[in-house]
C-alpha cells in the first residue's frame, strides 16, 4: 500500500548514544541554548540556481553480478534512469523522458531494467523494460487506467510481481507476470475498499510471494500468497489493531524480517519464523525500529532505528542479536539500494545524509571500509557555507512534548530583530527528518531563523502520538506549530512581528489554517498544493486517498462538523498574511480545484494572493525548471513581505 503524506561501536538493541532512549524520556531544551555559530564564510545568500546544481537520487539497485548500479537521477532536470559502474563512474543516461521513471529492478541475466513511469505526474504508471545498453523502453503493461508499481523480480528471473491498482478504486492487488514474456494476472482480489497490497520478497524456490496486506493507517499483516493458485496464508493473525510489515525472507526461505508495533504501539524489529509463525523480537525502543535486509549467507542482518528523526543502520548478528554501526558516519543513514543493499560479497550500499551534506551514495566493505559512491553536491556547498540543524523539544500548550529542527543563520545576534520561517511537514503521518534541506538552506543563509516542528499526528513517536490529532486535524498540531514560535521568541534571535510559514501537502493545509486561524501572527505564507475543503477534496482526490482522509476525519456525513472544523475553509476570509499558492496542474493527491478555490475566495476579499500553476507536475514539482521558479518566487515572497527586499537571485 503506498504511505501517503500528503523515509560508533557497539549499539545494544536501540539505545543510541546522545540521545534520550524514547520520546517519553525527553526534556525540554532551554531556548538560550540555542546558538548561532560564527563563520567568516557563512552569511552569503545562496543562489538558487547554484543549489539546485545538487543531483538528487530516487531508488537504486544492485546488478546481478554487483558490478553496476541502476538508479533514478535527476541531474539532466528530469527524473530519468540511469547506470553507473558499481564505483561510481561511468555514470551514463539510459533514458530521456519528460515524465519520471522510478523503482529500478534489473532481470536476473542483468541485461535489461524493469522501472514505472507516469505522464505528467498523474501517478497512473505503466512497467517498461528497457536494455542496458539503452535503445526505446518497451512499455510491458500499457494500461490507461491501471497504475502498475513496484516490480520485483523472483530469485530464479522466472517472475514480476508488481502492484496494481485501478484508477476509480482505492484497493492495491497483487500482480504476477512470467518473465520475459509472460501476460499479467492478478493474485489477489481485493473487497475492503480500505485494504489494500504489497510485495515484499519471493520465495527461494519461486513458489510463495510474500506480501504485505494492509488495513487503513493502523493495521497490517503478513502473508505467504502461493503464486499458482493465489492462495493466501496469514503469518501474523491477531487481535486489535496492530500493524505488522516484513522487509525480507532469509536466503534459507525459513525466516522473515519484521517490523511490528505490536509493543505498546511503537515500531519494534523481529524475526518470524515462517512455520511456526512464532515471532523472536530483535528490538524494544520506544522510538521507531524498521526491519532491513539480510546478507547474502544470512548471518547478519539490518534494521533502521530513528531516533527524533536522526537514522543509523544497525548490523545485527544473527545468533547473538547484538548489533554495531560499523563505523558508519551519523546522519541519515538509510539503505542504498532495493530489494537489497548487500552486494554478493557482502559488502553494503547506503545513502548518508545531513543537514549541511547532501544525500549520496557510500559502499561500507565487508571488512569496514567506507568509501563515497557519488558525488552529488553543488561544489558551493560546504560545511563553512551551512550552518547545521540543531535539536530542540518544546512544551506545547498543554505540556506535549515536541521535537523540532531549529537552523540559525551564521554570525546572528541575539537582539530580536531576524525573521523567522515555519515549516510544517507534509501527511500528516509523516515526519521532518535531520536531513539535507534546501528551502531551509535558502531561508538560513538569507538572515532568517528557520524551524520544522513534529507535531503531534506525526510518525517516528508511537501510535498515540500519531493519532493524537485524528479528528482534529488543524486543531491542537496547529498549537504545536505556534508553540514552536513562541520557543524561537524566548531565543532572543527572532523578530514576531517578522514570522512566516511554507508547507506542501499537509503542510499547504497547516498555512492555510495557519493564516486563517490566527491571523494576526503571520506576515507571509506560501501553501504548496495545500487543501482548502476536506469535503471538495473527497469529490476530486484519489479514491485510495478517499479512504486516507476517511481514518483521519471519520465518516463524512456523521462526523460532518468535524469536517467543516478541520477545513480552512471555515476560517480564511479572515486571513491578512500575503499568500503564494504553487499548484501542480495534474496533482492528484490535492487537486489544484483546492488551489483556485483559495485564489478565487482571497481575490473577492481583496486580500494579497498570487498563484503558479506548473503544467504536467503532480504533487510535487520534479522538472528543474519548475523547482527553481518554484524555490525563487518562494524565497523572493518572504524577501518581499518579511524583509521589504527585492526577490531572491
Amino acid at each position: 500500500m503506498t504511505r501517503f503524506c500528503l523515509l560508533p561501536g557497539l549499539i545494544l538493541l536501540a539505545s543510541v548514544s546522545g540521545f534520550a532512549s524514547g520520546p517519553g524520556d525527553r526534556v525540554a531544551t532551554d531556548p538560550k541554548s540555542v546558538i548561532s555559530a560564527e563563520s567568516a564564510a557563512g552569511g552569503s545568500p545562496m543562489p538558487v540556481a547554484e543549489l539546485l546544481q545538487t543531483v538528487r537520487l530516487a531508488g537504486s539497485t544492485w546488478s546481478p553480478d554487483g558490478k553496476q548500479i541502476g538508479y533514478i537521477s535527476n541531474a539532466s532536470g528530469r527524473l530519468n534512469l540511469w547506470v553507473m559502474q558499481a564505483d561510481g563512474t561511468g555514470a551514463r543516461q539510459l533514458l530521456k523522458s519528460n515524465d519520471r521513471q522510478s523503482s529500478p529492478a534489473f532481470t536476473k541475466d542483468g541485461k535489461e531494467i524493469v522501472f514505472e513511469q507516469d505522464k505528467g505526474g498523474d501517478e497512473l504508471y505503466d512497467l517498461y523494460a528497457v536494455s542496458v545498453g539503452g535503445g526505446e523502453p518497451k512499455n510491458l503493461t500499457n494500461t490507461d487506467k491501471t497504475s502498475e508499481s513496484g516490480p520485483l523480480f523472483s530469485k530464479d528471473g522466472k517472475w514480476l510481481a508488481f502492484g496494481s491498482k485501478e484508477k476509480v478504486e482505492s484497493s492495491t492487488n497483487l500482480a504476477v507476470m512470467e518473465w520475459p514474456a509472460g501476460t499479467a494476472r492478478l493474485l489477489t482480489h481485493e473487497k475492503d475498499p480500505k485494504a489494500s497490497w504489497s510485495g515484499v520478497d519471493w520465495s527461494p524456490d519461486g513458489r510463495y510471494l510474500y506480501a504485505v496486506r494492509e488495513v487503513g493507517t493502523e493495521d497490517a499483516d503478513v502473508y505467504r500468497v502461493e503464486v499458482k493458485s493465489g492462495a493466501a496464508e496469514n503469518l501474523t493473525a491477531h487481535t486489535g489493531k496492530v500493524l505488522m510489515l516484513a522487509s525480507e525472507v532469509s536466503p534459507d526461505g525459513k525466516t522473515l524480517l519484521m517490523t511490528s508495533n505490536e509493543k505498546g504501539g511503537y515500531a519494534n524489529v523481529a524475526l518470524l519464523d515462517v512455520a511456526s509463525k512464532k515471532r523472536r523480537w530483535v528490538t524494544d525502543t520506544q522510538w521507531e525500529a524498521h526491519a532491513g535486509g539480510f546478507s547474502p549467507r544470512g548471518d547478519t542482518f539490518t534494521y533502521i532505528l530513528n531516533a527524533d528523526g536522526r537514522a543509523t543502520i544497525n548490523f545485527v548478528d544473527g545468533k547473538t542479536l547484538k548489533a554495531s554501526d560499523r563505523g558508519v558516519p551519523a546522519g541519515l543513514n538509510t539503505p542504498g539500494a532495493g530489494p537489497t543493499a548487500f552486494r554478493e560479497d557482502g559488502s553494503y550500499l547506503f545513502s548518508h545524509q545531513d543537514s549541511t551534506h547532501a544525500p549520496n551514495l557510500y559502499l561500507l566493505s565487508a571488512g569496514g571500509t567506507v568509501t563515497q559512491v557519488t558525488h552529488n553536491e553543488s561544489p558551493v556547498l560546504t560545511s563553512a557555507t551551512l550552518p547545521s540543524s540543531q535539536l530542540v523539544t518544546y512544551k506545547s500548550f498543554d505540556g506535549k512534548m515536541i521535537s523540532a529542527l531549529v537552523w540559525v543563520p551564521f554570525n546572528l545576534k541575539r537582539d530580536g530583530t531576524a525573521p523567522v520561517v515555519v515549516m510544517p511537514h507534509g501527511g500528516p503521518t509523516g515526519q521532518t527528518l535531520d536531513s539535507f534541506s534546501p528551502r531551509a538552506i535558502l531561508l538560513v543563509s538569507r538572515g532568517y531563523v528557520v524551524i520544522a516542528p513534529n507535531v503531534r499526528g506525526s510518525t517516528g513517536y508511537g501510535m498515540e502520538f500519531q493519532k493524537a490529532n485524528y479528528k482534529d486535524l488543524g486543531g491542537a498540531d496547529l498549537k504545536d506549530e505556534i508553540a514552536g514560535v513562541d520557543f524561537l521568541k524566548a531565543t532572543g534571535f527572532v523578530d514576531a512581528k517578522k514570522v512566516g510559514i511554507w508547507g506542501g501537502s499537509y503542510g499547504g493545509f497547516m498555512t492555510l489554517m495557519a493564516i486563517g486561524k490566527n491571523p494576526e501572527m503571520w506576515a507571509a505564507a506560501v501553501d504548496e498544493y495545500g487543501i482548502l475543503d476536506w469535503y471538495t477534496m473527497l469529490a476530486h482526490e484519489d479514491a485510495q486517498l478517499q479512504e486516507y482522509e476517511k481514518s483521519l476525519l471519520g465518516d463524512p456525513v456523521a462526523d460532518k462538523a468535524v469536517y467543516e472544523a478541520s477545513s480552512p475553509l471555515k476560517y480564511i476570509r479572515e486571513e491578512k498574511a500575503p499568500l503564494l499558492v504553487l499548484q501542480g496542474e495534474r496533482d492528484i493527491r490535492v487537486p489544484k480545484e483546492e488551489a483556485e478555490q483559495v485564489v478565487d475566495i482571497l481575490k473577492k476579499e481583496g486580500r494579497t494572493v498570487d498563484a503558479v500553476y506548473y503544467p504536467e507536475e503532480g504533487h510535487g514539482f520534479i522538472k528543474r525548471e519548475h523547482q527553481l521558479d518554484e524555490l525563487t518566487r518562494s524565497v523572493g515572497w518572504f524577501d518581499k513581505y518579511l524583509k521589504g527586499e527585492a526577490k531572491a537571485q
